[in-house]
């Protein structure tokens, strides 16, 4: 199973990495708040464990951030804090559990593995949606172009579902943000370029004719 822990203290870091990696979790460590709100867009986690003091972004402002953008994985976070309103706080930010520092090892780990038993949502698809020869499959959650498929993240196939809905219409960064993300404000980072970069290298580079425009100074559009 693979873990992001968002954790600015290194020492904590390295302990909690190798423990982890050493009962055969695959463990991606982001110290700053910012960049785990980023690096968890990016591809899926089965578990995310997260520092409540972080440089950036603050752990109970990422939790909100990560559920509003329809991240569900299971969150646990630490915390010095451990007021009965501080763990409060973090479970009505979103949070699955809540663990107070400093802690035993081995609850951390029998913590993160009743999280890891609970069962995942479904997705539920609608419908197959097209732009000239890119096809994409809601229920099977599938895409094809010109009769090969394309290897998706969760994040790219809701972007590209966003854009093909869209098609013939400039989609701004704001736009993007709340629909693919559900971001009712800028976060300040990257996030929309960096999948704009990806989904573009799959569904455009390897084909003659580009579909993914940048309108400059606009947005994005998805036009055959």
């Amino acid at each position: 199973m693979k873990i992001l822990l968002a954790e600015d203290d290194s020492q904590t870091a390295a302990y909690l990495r190798q423990g982890l990696s050493a009962e055969g979790y695959s463990v991606d460590h982001v110290p700053d708040g910012r960049d785990a709100l980023v690096q968890a867009t990016l591809q899926p986690y089965d578990l995310l464990v997260i520092d409540r003091m972080m440089p950036g972004l603050d752990g109970l402002s990422l939790v909100k951030a990560l559920r509003s953008a329809q991240i569900k994985a299971p969150i646990l976070i630490l915390t010095a804090m451990g007021g009965v309103t501080d763990r409060v706080e973090g479970l009505q930010a979103g949070a699955d559990d809540y663990l107070v520092k400093p802690f035993a090892f081995s609850e951390l780990s029998a913590r993160l593995a009743a999280l890891a038993r609970r069962p995942a949502l479904a997705e539920t698809g609608r419908d197959v949606l097209r732009v000239g020869d890119l096809t994409l499959d809601t229920t099977r959650r599938t895409a094809t172009r010109g009769g090969v498929e394309i290897d998706l993240q969760p994040r790219e196939f809701r972007l590209l579902e966003h854009l093909m809905r869209s098609a013939g219409r400039v989609q701004t960064r704001t736009m993007l943000l709340e629909a693919v993300w559900d971001f009712h404000f800028d976060p300040g980072t990257s996030v929309v370029e960096t999948h704009i970069s990806r989904l573009r290298a799959k569904i455009d580079r390897p084909f003659e004719k580009p579909l993914l425009h940048t309108v400059r100074g606009a947005g994005y559009m998805l036009k055959a």
